[in-house]
C-alpha cells in the first residue's frame, strides 16, 4: 500500500516529468480528471516505461490499498504499471499482449496477496502452488517488456535495490547466461558483467536483460571503453 511519503515523491516526479504524457491525449486527460493526483502520477511513471508509439494506446493499473486497480483500457494490446518487487523497488514496466497475459497475472496476484497481509514466504509458496496449478499462465511465445523509464530502482543479483538504466527485457527465449556468454561474476552495481544477462534464469518467468542507455553499459565491471584503432585506406 503506498503511503504518504511515497504518494509525495510520486507526486513531484509527475510534477518533473511536466504532465507531457496527458498533454496530448484527449483520453488520458478525461482519466487524469477521475483519479487522485497521486494516481496521476503513478500512471505518469508507468507509462514512462512504455516506447512513444505504445504510450497512447497502452492500458494502465495503478497500486490501491487492495492491490491494482485498472485506471485505462488498452487499445493496444500494452500494458503498463509500476511494479514494486520488494520494499523500496520501483519497477515501471509496459509489457505486450503475451506479457498481459502471464507476466501482469502474476504482478496483479502478488500485489493482492502482499495487500491482504500474506509474508513473503507464503506469497513464494502460494506463487510455486499458481504455476503448478496452472492459475498463472506459463509464456507461449516470446515477448517484451519495456522499463524505459529513468526512474528504475531494482533488485540486483544481490538482493539489494539499486538504480538501473533504460533497458527492455525479453521472455520466453530459454536462454541461460551461458548462452550469452555471460559469466557468474557480477559487476559493481550486483548484476552479472556483460552487455546483455539473464534475470530469474531457469524460472518460468526468466527475462534477458537488454539495457540501452546510449554510449553506457551500466553494468559492466569496467566503464571504460576501448578506442577504435586508426587503420590508413
Amino acid at each position: 500500500m503506498p503511503g504518504p511519503n511515497r504518494s509525495k515523491r510520486l507526486s513531484r516526479l509527475c510534477s518533473s516529468l511536466g504532465l507531457l504524457l496527458f498533454s496530448g491525449s484527449p483520453a488520458l486527460a478525461q482519466i487524469s480528471r477521475a483519479v487522485t493526483p497521486a494516481q496521476e502520477a503513478e500512471m505518469g511513471l508507468a507509462l514512462s516505461a512504455c516506447p512513444p508509439a505504445v504510450t497512447s494506446g497502452a492500458g494502465v493499473y495503478v497500486l490501491g490499498p487492495t492491490g491494482y486497480a485498472r485506471a485505462r483500457e488498452t487499445t493496444n494490446g500494452f500494458n503498463a504499471l509500476v511494479q514494486h518487487s520488494m520494499p523500496g523497488a520501483q519497477e515501471p514496466q509496459c509489457m505486450d499482449a503475451e506479457g498481459s497475459r502471464t507476466l501482469l497475472v502474476r504482478y496483479l496476484k502478488v500485489a493482492e496477496w502482499r495487500a491482504s497481509g500474506k509474508t513473503p514466504d507464503e506469497i513464494k509458496a502460494l506463487t510455486a502452488k499458481a504455476f503448478a496449478s496452472g492459475v498463472f499462465p506459463r509464456v507461449q511465445r516470446p515477448g517484451i517488456d519495456y522499463m524505459l523509464s529513468q526512474h528504475n530502482e531494482v533488485s540486483n543479483f544481490r538482493g539489494q535495490v539499486t538504480h538501473f538504466p533504460p533497458h527492455v527485457m525479453f521472455f520466453g527465449t530459454s536462454l541461460k547466461n551461458s548462452d550469452l556468454g555471460v559469466g557468474t561474476k557480477l559487476g559493481v552495481d550486483g548484476n552479472p558483467v556483460g552487455p546483455v544477462f539473464v534475470a530469474g534464469e531457469g524460472s518460468p518467468y526468466a527475462l534477458v536483460i537488454v539495457p540501452i542507455a546510449a554510449g553506457t553499459h551500466a553494468h559492466a565491471a569496467d566503464s571504460r571503453r576501448s578506442k577504435p584503432s586508426k587503420r590508413r585506406l
